[in-house]
């Protein structure tokens, strides 16, 4: 009987090692199976075969992508940096030519004036008007010029204009009161003109503003005259009355 106990027991034993043998097998194979499913199980699960279990690759992964956006990052900035220093100095190079190209234009006015105004002296022996100072430079010729033909046109149609005289005479190299007195000898300051915007009896010329007709004026007393009146250029100019021309044209000068 005892024997028989044992037995029994034994064989119980056995058959609840075998099941939990059975479990434990069924279970470490499930795992396993988990673990190391085949590719192509994976496939057909939708999860891809490199990224199972793959947590220290994929966090190698993260830390080399954020270390190359920094990089370009650092690169481009580098690139922002290396084009702004590089406009910088190309409008500053731009700026020096440009200052550079000025000075230049501007000894050549002066060169021109003291051309105009020897050759003058030459064939004349003197201003009658008096001199004007172009070594004062652009700016403060045109400065002082503007102002004075203001006043003297004030409340006529060519009032505001001083400047587009002073600067035209500028480039012409001629006296800057020649063209506004005329202006006055022949149609009292533009206010009797017998063609459009024609202030100074020249030709039959219509012109379709006070500027462009100022500077064709300054411009034409250049160059088919010279640095400024004179008896003769009176008699070129109105033939039939030069000498009243030359009297009161003069006058209207020493007034600006």
């Amino acid at each position: 009987m005892a024997a028989a106990c044992v037995l029994s027991v034994f064989a119980v034993g056995f058959v609840n090692f075998d099941w939990a043998s059975a479990g434990s097998n069924d279970a470490t194979a499930a795992t396993f199976g988990l673990e190391h499913q085949s590719a192509e199980d994976k496939a057909r699960a939708g999860v891809s075969p490199e990224t199972v279990d793959d947590k220290s690759d994929a966090e190698v992964l993260a830390v080399e992508d954020v270390a190359a956006g920094a990089s370009l990052s650092t690169a481009s900035s580098r690139d922002v940096s290396a084009g702004v220093e590089e406009i910088a100095a190309e409008e500053e190079a731009a700026r020096v030519a440009a200052e550079e190209e000025a000075r230049r234009a501007e000894e050549r006015a002066i060169a021109r004036a003291d051309a105009a105004r020897s050759e003058y002296y030459a064939t004349f022996g003197g201003l009658p008007a008096g001199d004007v100072d172009f070594s004062v430079g652009r700016e403060a010729f045109i400065a002082e010029w503007a102002e004075r033909i203001d006043n003297y046109l004030a409340g006529s149609p060519l009032a505001g204009h001083g400047s587009t005289f002073a600067e035209a005479a500028w480039d012409a190299g001629i006296d800057p009161r020649w063209s506004p007195a005329i202006s006055n000898t022949e149609s009292t300051q533009g206010r009797v003109c017998f063609k459009a915007h024609n202030a100074w009896g020249w030709d039959q010329t219509n012109w379709p503003d006070w500027d462009t007709a100022i500077r064709a004026h300054v411009a034409g007393l250049a160059r088919g005259y010279g640095f400024t009146i004179s008896y003769s250029y009176a008699q070129r100019y109105c033939p039939p009355n030069y000498d009243n021309w030359y009297r009161d044209t003069l006058g209207q000068m020493q007034l600006i």
